[in-house]
């Protein structure tokens, strides 16, 4: 194996990068993911990589060249964060209609207005929908590891997406953690070489990209691009299998703490989670059987194995660090999803916190749980959806 350093998790990402060292990186920096390019291109320009770093205007045009350049026929990568992201937008859905597997570390940002550089889930929250593979991160280990495996998940044959992970501004990406680094000549053989499909590149098989396609196929084209994401969770577990016997450490499409005697359940994703396992200890030790599950593959999201998880449960609080105005939460809506499948559907609430970066505190985990008790005796819900830590 590899060393143990102290990094950041922007720094973790950046060296997960330069090992995998992709074959074009375009980028245009955005808050908090300024730090993790910045280092990425140090490796280019110290000559560690031969990555071809293309400097761009803005972040639109970022992910304009990326999809040129994974058109083209190269490993391409790139990061971003909230209104970098935003700006994207329209060519979110040109990378992942056109399959082209572009690998984006999101540093998850608040959206203005008002303006706000800090960490909740907005940015990757907002574009569930464009097609992207979205893996969430709780700290710089997972970022790192989930990096390294979102090459492999992407450019399967059989997959051939674009992919984010996600981890938490400020919280995660400027904290430095302890981090097992993987040897350099043990990643890139856990990747393997890039295999381009239908490159643009190949002039002795002339193709064309982004052709117009109206009424009678446009319908077919999308169910297709459906069913290729559902193959996404099986080759991700195949990939997390191979990881387990490369590192030790064990990944699968959402992690479970304390969860299969529990009769109450937080779910929460990210870096929360954390401090939701330590008062969960404390709940357990009171004689609270509480529990946690945290989401990591949020696109495609797994509903029928979550349901399956959390089938025996009393109460279940979601939290959200996003909020979709006027409605519940993203994650809520989804895990409601999940539960509707269930024969036993039990009552259900939804929190909004952490916005802008909010500390996410102890007491606050303490008062779900206080709240899921009650709820777990009575079988009654006051109010469905409420935001922590709030002032009033």
């Amino acid at each position: 194996m590899g060393k143990i350093v102290a990094v950041t998790g922007n720094e973790a990402c950046a060296e997960a990068l330069k090992q995998i060292n992709p074959d074009v990186c375009a980028a245009y920096p955005i808050t908090p993911a300024t730090d993790l390019m910045q280092r990425f291109a140090g490796f280019v320009s110290d000559g560690k990589i031969d990555t071809e770093m293309v400097l761009v205007e803005s972040e639109h045009s970022a992910m304009s060249a990326c999809i040129g350049a994974a058109a083209a026929g190269g490993r391409v990568a790139t990061a971003t964060s909230s209104q970098g992201l935003a700006l994207m937008w329209e060519m979110l859905y040109i990378a992942a209609g056109t399959r082209l597997p572009i690998i984006m570390p999101l540093v998850n940002r608040a959206l203005s207005a008002p303006l706000n550089i800090h960490g909740d889930h907005s940015d990757g929250m907002g574009a569930r929908d464009t097609g992207w593979i979205q893996i969430y991160s709780e700290n710089a280990q997972e970022a790192y590891d989930n990096t390294i495996q979102a090459f492999r998940i992407a450019e399967h044959l059989d997959i051939r997406l674009p992919a984010m992970v996600c981890l938490d501004g400020f919280i995660v990406s400027h904290s430095i953690e302890r981090v097992e680094y993987i040897d350099d000549a043990d990643v890139k053989n856990f990747v393997g070489k890039f295999k381009a499909v239908n490159p643009l590149l190949d002039l002795d098989n002339p193709k064309s990209y982004g052709p117009l396609i109206l009424t009678d196929m446009y319908h077919e084209y999308k169910r297709a691009q459906h069913e290729v994401m559902t193959k996404v969770p099986g080759i991700a577990l195949e990939v997390a299998a191979e990881f387990e016997k490369m590192t030790g450490r064990k990944y699968g499409l959402f992690e479970t703490y304390r969860l299969e005697d529990a009769e109450i359940a937080i779910v929460v994703m990210s870096s929360a989670a954390g401090t939701t396992k330590d008062i969960i200890d404390q709940y357990r030790d009171k004689g609270v059987k509480a529990g946690l599950l945290k989401p990591r593959m949020f696109r495609p999201f797994p509903y029928v194995e979550i349901a399956d998880a959390l089938k025996h449960l009393k109460a279940i609080a979601v939290l959200d660090r996003a909020d979709s105005f006027g409605g519940y939460g993203p994650l809520f809506s989804e895990i409601t999803g999940s539960v509707m499948s269930m024969d036993t559907k039990p009552p259900m609430i939804n929190k909004i916190f952490g916005l802008g970066g909010r500390d996410y505190l102890p007491n606050q985990a303490e008062q779900v749980l206080d709240e899921l008790v009650k709820i777990a005796e009575t079988g009654k819900v006051e109010t469905i959806k409420e935001y922590l830590g709030v002032r009033e």
